[in-house]
């Protein structure tokens, strides 16, 4: 009977300390890219369910929006600055379940705020003017580990985008509905 005793109140202990260890990483850095972009991230913990993902990159874009209709080259890469805070909303289940944490691999609902300032443009070979613009995007989205430094992510979401388009030259500035897409294959250092 103490035996069993024993081996319950051991069992138990494991898992309660496993339960308070369900969270999200302190911080994570890493590399992304995917059809559209190179981006550089960090993911710092806010709590155990909230990252802050702050990250640095490139967009690719095909432009034939009004903004480029004059110039030839439709090739753009444009630098990019986001500030995401991220929920991971089913940490805690996936980790009853026995199924992979670790790099912040879960499912994720987030606010995207991107930002792409009017610096400079890659691939700008008709020097066409740089329009920057601000979106605010709220993200549904998964992250999946592959091995101990691969991920992928995928993500959808709809949002406001607002372009400073009188900054370039242009009569006036634009806000409209911009849809968030994402799919990506990354490195975690």
């Amino acid at each position: 009977m103490k035996k069993t005793l024993l081996t319950l109140i051991l069992c138990g202990s494991i898992l309660i300390a496993k339960s308070q260890n369900t969270s999200v990483e302190k911080s994570t850095f890493g590399l992304q890219t995917g059809v559209l972009g190179i981006w550089a991230y960090n993911e710092a913990k806010l709590s155990n369910t909230i990252a802050l993902r702050t990250e640095l990159g490139f967009d690719f874009g095909i432009w034939e929006t009004t903004y480029y209709d004059d110039y030839d080259s439709p090739f753009l890469l444009t630098p990019v600055i986001v500030v995401e805070p991220r929920f991971y909303y089913n940490l805690k289940k996936r980790s009853e379940n026995s199924k992979r944490i670790d790099g912040n691999s879960g499912d994720f609902i987030a606010l995207k705020m991107g930002y792409h300032p009017d610096w400079f443009v890659v691939f700008n070979t008709d020097n066409a003017p740089v329009v920057s613009d601000f979106s605010i995007i709220p993200t549904l989205g998964i992250r999946r580990n592959i091995g101990s430094h691969f991920n992928y992510e995928a993500g959808i979401g709809a949002g406001y985008s607002y372009t400073f388009a009188e900054r370039a030259g242009y009569s006036e500035d634009k806000g409209e509905i911009e849809l968030n897409m994402h799919l990506r294959i990354g490195y975690i250092f």
